[in-house]
């Protein structure tokens, strides 16, 4: 299938342009679970919810967002960005709502499990990234599109993690456990592999067209070797999270990417918010690694969950709707420019991230986790609410250049 082809599928699907491309229903409803999860979440901690689920309120909260929220956000983009790879197919209309829909299922079924048999939620639940795996395996391989061939395997990571959490949930301890950092591992490693295409691109793309300066390093082998090591330091995080070797691993690959993303030209984006906020997301990933060496060297002063959270909440939280946003304005064929709504949901996701991480250390302030909850559940829903019309609406039309005056 030729990208012709592919663009004519597009065209020709003459339903709701909410099925027209993934990017539409999975960034959507995955920003709305997103905001939902954490009010749930925050009303279970408070005493105020009692959820039909097997999941404690720990466990529960972990779930909900790393294989929930971030499966629908990772396959919004895989399916928009698998054709620019391939050339291939895209999933369209009733096929593309059947896959959304199987991800809702797995939603309710976690929400409901202690409603069903034993299996059943976790099943479903599982069935959702085994399919989306599946089908970009078969995308990438039928375009031999094999430099993408990784990004595959990551998902397979993210899958068996869920497997091994669900196995560990069973026997009550999941949030702490393999399964969580598997997860955890492996979205980060994808963030970092794919932020290591965009980041640099969209910066050149912006900074091309401004005054002469300095642009973003092509990739290379110092770029190879940063995720070398970002992905030793984490596999070690999975298999021996204190153990000496994974701290010291932890600090070379979080100096390791400070380097790499210094060598992107951040600082020359301030004017342009939507590139700007690429370097941000991307700044957590370090920071994270940074913060649990730190947190190993002075467990008094720090805890684990610093760096926890910069991963989560940091790295993968900004990174998330930095994509959305820009990827909806994008694909809907509207201006890449960030209005006030957008720099507000922005704001929230960033100061929500940094609140979060500081509440890991000691003598923080009573009530930061909550505020952080609170901003984190403002940026997703205002997402959702300020790109709503864009995600369900038709693509702009281009806009034609006004004549000049005689």
């Amino acid at each position: 299938m030729t990208m012709t082809g592919t663009a004519e599928r597009m065209r020709a699907w003459e339903g709701h342009a909410f099925l027209s491309c993934g990017f539409r229903p999975f960034f959507l409803g995955g920003a709305i679970w997103a905001a939902l999860g954490m009010a749930l979440w925050i009303g279970m901690l408070a005493g105020g919810i009692a959820l039909p689920t097997r999941l404690g309120p720990i466990d529960w909260h972990v779930h909900a967002l790393v294989y929930g929220f971030v499966p629908a956000v990772v396959t919004g983009f895989l399916l928009t960005a698998i054709p620019n790879w391939t050339g291939r197919l895209p999933v369209v209309g009733w096929s593309l709502l059947g896959l959304f829909a199987l991800w809702l299922a797995g939603r309710i079924a976690m929400l409901g499990s202690a409603l069903l048999p034993f299996g059943v939620a976790e099943a479903v639940d599982l069935a959702f990234l085994l399919t989306v795996g599946i089908l970009a395996l078969r995308e990438v391989v039928a375009g031999r599109n094999w430099r993408n061939l990784v990004v595959i395997l990551v998902v397979a990571l993210f899958w068996t993690g869920n497997l091994v959490f669900h196995i560990e949930a069973a026997a009550g301890a999941a949030a702490t456990g393999y399964g969580t950092r598997i997860g955890i591992a492996a979205i980060l490693f994808l963030t970092l592999l794919i932020g290591g295409r965009i980041v640099p691109s969209f910066t050149r793309n912006w900074l091309a067209r401004r005054t002469p300066g300095r642009l973003p390093a092509p990739f290379g082998r110092f770029d190879v070797a940063t995720l070398a090591l970002a992905g030793v330091a984490l596999v070690l995080w999975i298999a021996a999270p204190h153990a000496t070797v994974t701290l010291v691993a932890s600090l070379v690959a979080g100096f390791a990417h400070l380097l790499r993303l210094g060598r992107w030209a951040g600082w020359r984006t301030g004017a342009e918010p939507l590139v700007t906020i690429l370097h941000v997301g991307y700044l957590f990933g370090p920071l994270g690694f940074l913060a649990l060496a730190a947190a190993g060297l002075a467990p008094e002063s720090i805890s684990p969950s610093a760096g926890l959270h910069a991963w989560t909440a940091g790295s993968i939280g900004v990174m998330t709707l930095a994509v959305m946003t820009r990827a909806s304005l994008g694909h809907s064929g509207r201006e890449l420019r960030a209005g006030v709504g957008t720099l507000f949901v922005y704001a929230s996701v960033v100061i929500g991230a940094l609140l979060r991480v500081a509440s890991g250390a000691s003598g923080a302030p009573a009530g930061l986790l909550e505020l952080s909850g609170l901003l984190w559940m403002l940026a997703f829903s205002g997402f959702a609410l300020l790109y709503w019309p864009i995600l369900t609406g038709p693509r702009s039309a281009p806009k034609r250049p006004q004549p000049r005056p005689n």
